[in-house]
This record gives structure tokens, C-alpha cells and sequence, in this order.
């Protein structure tokens, strides 16, 4: 049986700690989180079905170096994978941001996530709705949804694990249908 695996971007450590909150709640279906620098191909798709949390720095981009993340991030890792086929794959995505300092880009570095795997076939899951948030922009809004769970740790911290535990609810069926 195969786990789901969860791998995430981070440069403070907040995206990871919730890797690790999202991964105690699953137990053993799932895979000890991985920060994406410190994995390889191989590894990441030996998973059917995968949650990535990206935090967002840096306007319309993806962390990694030209963000001033030293050890590297999603913008390393994703050349390496970008002639695969993800069809056959099911991935929910988090992101994390601030909609009150960075209103006007709340969480776009989730967007870059979900365009690169679901135009490679991936089957995308965990849409999230636009409630109980303000901000002026995101890209990360598709279809009046975000794309993934959006998480602000700096302004309603206290809301993360209540939201967690919805988000979970709604995509554990259709990540382990794909994997168990």
C-alpha cells in the first residue's frame, strides 16, 4: 500500500509546521513530510497521490532562490519533473500567506502549483472558498475558489486547525481512493 506523500516549501518554517499538524492528523496513510529540497524524483513520484503547501514570497513567482530561499524551493525542484505525465496522480494543494500586508498577492505562489501539475494530468483536489478571508487579489482564485486550502498563520492563526480538519475531511476520500 502506498502513503500519500506530502512535501512543502519553506524558508521561516511555518509551511512545514503545517506539514506536520496535516500529517499527525492523517496518521499512518501518510508519509513523514519532506521539505522539497531535500528529496529527489524518484521519491516524490513514488506517490499516487500527494498534498503540497507552498508559502507565497516574491510577486508571481514560486519560492526558491531568486526569492532568497538559499537552500532552494519549489522553483528548483519543478524543472526537474516538468516533462512528466502526473496523469494517474491525485494532488490537494496549501498555501500559506498574509491578506493583510499582502493583499494584493495573497497566496499566488499556490496558482504556479496547481498550473504546473494539472497541465501535466494531474487530478487536482481540495478547492477551497473564498469565506472568512480579505485581500484585493490572488491568483490563486479560480472559478470563485481557491485552488487549495488558504492558511494566514500571521492574522487567523487560531482558525488554522478547525480549517485543516475540514480540508482534510473533504480530500482523504479522494486521495485515498487513488492510493489505499
Amino acid at each position: 500500500m502506498k502513503k500519500i506523500g506530502i512535501y512543502f516549501g519553506t524558508d521561516t518554517g511555518t509551511t512545514r509546521l503545517i506539514a506536520k499538524k496535516i500529517a499527525k492528523k492523517l496518521g499512518d496513510i501518510v508519509d513523514k513530510p519532506l521539505n522539497i529540497n531535500r528529496t529527489d524524483v524518484e521519491a516524490f513520484l513514488n506517490h499516487d497521490a500527494l498534498i503540497l503547501g507552498t508559502p507565497t514570497y516574491g510577486i508571481d513567482q514560486l519560492p526558491g532562490k531568486s526569492t532568497d530561499i538559499e537552500a532552494g524551493s519549489w522553483e528548483e525542484f519543478l524543472p526537474d519533473i516538468d516533462v512528466i505525465d502526473f496523469t494517474g496522480k491525485t494532488i490537494a494543494l496549501y498555501g500559506l500567506g498574509d491578506q493583510e500586508k499582502y493583499s494584493d498577492r495573497f497566496l499566488d505562489s499556490m496558482i504556479h502549483l496547481y498550473r504546473f501539475f494539472s497541465e501535466r494530468g494531474a487530478t487536482m483536489v481540495g478547492q477551497w472558498p473564498l469565506e472568512g478571508y480579505q485581500f484585493d487579489q490572488s491568483m490563486a482564485v479560480l472559478d470563485g475558489q481557491f485552488v487549495g486550502l488558504a492558511l494566514d498563520q500571521h492574522n487567523q492563526s487560531l482558525l488554522t486547525d478547525a480549517r485543516i480538519d475540514l480540508w482534510l475531511s473533504q480530500i482523504t476520500p479522494k486521495l485515498t481512493g487513488d492510493v489505499l
